[in-house]
């Protein structure tokens, strides 16, 4: 089934049915117990794929988990007729989990209660191997010579039922997941990279749920804009009664109210709705009371004492952005021009994304505030504390060495 990889000589083969056909979608207890009974007596690692509703629905739930294990076949499940799937969790809980991007997935997984001991992510294999191009389609095509039909990636998977082409794209996302795997095994094992990919999944399927993040609302798109306080407190409120509206209706909060809404009238701190209706995204289209929640919350941003309006600019744990080390710190930007140029030079010898040898932020961090003693020992505790994998101290501590000592 596998051809060379990058080998682009042959057409690809339309993948156009799974093999045994599109399984009934699991929507009860009773045919769920089947499933956990057929994937417990199957063999093999386990690929498992999930389909969300981004930009329809608040959040980023399951609405379809898909799994294929050999003696089992593949099996579709509708997390809204079963949400607790702790029960497969449980039979699969010592089986290698295949996906696909593995950290999109695992955070609505783990909500229904599917969480992997073991995984292989064959989108970050592709990167440690060197593939130019990662999406699931095309590491498909390169590596097996097959083509996935991918039409139906961005669609509503909150719509019930599921129209017959989804759930047979939906198949197929976890048809070719086990060959897959099982080529690009093969691949890193001659690169000699197998053990820094074991190093990589094992550092996914150990890491904690991310903790939330604070003031989520700096994220608005635009926010470069909001300079002063009082309306950097008009984007909060709006983003917070937003994000109520959007949970309490289960849509995506950008169909509530746009950004750019947000943006648009914190900037023009409109004193009365017949204002606000004149700024982009609050036209004829919104009707009298939605535009009275959006002005209310303008009103109590307008009202906020001095003392309660957000402080500007406040920066994430960590360095300065890097443009700014010139002036703040010339002998920081020169160590971290000179790191940059060694792990990009070391990533381009590797064939591997500079990002997956060593994480930009730690670079900056380690440049930055560099360990008192400029020794490859003091260097490696500082890669560590900072989460980076011992495969990838190994190679980067080195040459973080030699960019943090002083030019003779």
């Amino acid at each position: 089934m596998s051809q060379p990889p990058g080998d682009g000589e042959s057409a690809p083969i339309p993948l156009l049915e799974p093999r045994e056909g599109i399984p009934p979608v699991v929507a009860t207890e009773a045919d769920l117990s089947g499933v956990i009974a057929a994937f417990a007596a199957g063999t093999g690692p386990v690929a498992v794929d999930a389909e969300r509703a981004s930009g329809y629905r608040y959040g980023q739930r399951a609405y379809l988990v898909q799994l294929r294990r050999a003696g089992a076949g593949t099996a579709l499940i509708d997390p809204v007729g079963c949400p607790d799937l702790s029960g497969l969790g449980e039979v699969l809980a010592e089986t290698e989990w295949i996906l696909h991007a593995a950290t999109q997935d695992l955070p609505c997984l783990r909500e229904i209660g599917m969480t992997p001991t073991r995984l292989f992510d064959t989108e970050l294999a592709g990167r440690l191997a060197g593939f130019p191009r990662v999406g699931l389609g095309a590491m498909v095509e390169n590596v097996l010579g097959y083509a996935l039909e991918k039409g139906h990636s961005a669609v509503d998977w909150s719509t019930r039922p599921l129209p017959e082409p989804w759930l047979r794209y939906a198949a197929l996302d976890v048809e070719l997941l086990v060959d897959l795997r099982d080529a690009l095994e093969k691949e890193l094992d001659r690169q000699g990279k197998l053990e820094w990919a074991h190093e990589e999944f094992e550092a996914i399927a150990s890491a904690p749920p991310p903790a939330p993040r604070k003031d989520p609302w700096r994220r608005t798109s635009g926010m470069h804009k909001v300079r002063r306080r009082r309306q950097m407190a008009v984007v909060r409120e709006l983003w917070t009664t937003r994000d109520r509206v959007a949970q309490r209706r289960d849509v995506s909060p950008g169909k509530v109210l746009s950004d750019t809404a947000i943006i648009e009238a914190s900037l023009a701190l409109p004193a009365t709705v017949h204002a606000l209706t004149a700024l982009p995204g609050f036209g004829h289209r919104m009707g009298r009371r939605q535009l009275e929640q959006w002005q209310a919350a303008v009103d109590r941003a307008r009202a906020l004492p001095d003392a309660e309006l957000p402080q500007p600019g406040q920066q994430v744990a960590g360095p300065p952005p890097p443009r700014s080390w010139a002036d703040k710190d010339p002998e920081a930007a020169e160590r971290l021009s000179a790191a940059r140029a060694a792990v990009s030079a070391l990533a381009e010898r590797l064939n591997m994304p500079q990002e997956n040898l060593i994480t930009p932020d730690t670079v900056r961090r380690v440049c930055w505030e560099p360990p008192r003693e400029r020794t490859v020992e003091a260097v490696s505790l500082a890669l560590e504390e900072y989460g980076a994998r011992a495969w990838q101290i190994d190679l980067v501590a080195p040459l973080l060495t030699r960019s943090l000592s002083p030019a003779p």
